[in-house]
């Protein structure tokens, strides 16, 4: 019996069996699962529109919106082939509660430009979620009512959850406690 592979010639199609399973998507996105979870790869420009679909879609809660600095540990693992991993990654966790299903989307944002469309509009909830991540990762939410620190005091200089901050000391001053031993 002959090899199917060498029996293949120019001009024929590849048997069903050869081919390459296409990538899973959702939504048009590239999916990979995570935990159980599905986890969708939008772009910063494709992310406003998606959560629009979304919303529509039956996903009426963000649960968690997050920043991540990969400025350390740039060769993570579990990004599809077609995105490019960028220094910062904004992560949104949503829930469906009547289809009981999560999904969580990864955006890529870069340290050149880091910026975002705000969910605030179509998801309020996120309004302290994205001051918060601002506050920490210097990620700029546009559209945001009230793109303020949140966390820190408003003078305070940097973002303390970026892997380039200079974590510095602060003396802790107990009251009451003697001065020297």
């Amino acid at each position: 019996m002959a090899d199917d592979a060498a029996d293949i010639g120019a001009g024929e199609v590849e048997p069903e069996a050869l081919r390459e399973p296409a990538p899973e998507t959702l939504f048009g996105l590239p999916v990979t699962r995570s935990h159980g979870q599905v986890v969708l790869f939008p772009s910063r420009e494709e992310y406003p529109a998606l959560l629009a679909t979304l919303h529509e879609a039956g996903y009426h809660q963000v649960v968690d919106l997050t920043g991540v600095d990969y400025l350390v540990h740039p060769g993570r693992a579990s990004l599809p082939t077609d995105v490019t991993a960028e220094r910062f990654e904004v992560v949104v966790g949503l829930i469906n509660h009547r289809e009981r299903s999560r999904l969580r989307l990864r955006i890529q944002v870069p340290a050149s430009d880091p910026r975002l469309a705000s969910a605030f509009e179509l998801y309020p909830g996120t309004e302290a979620m994205e001051r918060e991540t601002f506050d920490m990762f210097g990620i700029v939410f546009d559209g945001h009512p009230d793109l303020t620190r949140i966390l820190m005091p408003e003078d305070w200089i940097g973002h303390p959850l970026r892997k380039d901050y200079d974590s510095g000391r602060i003396p802790v001053q107990f009251k009451g406690a003697p001065a020297n031993r």
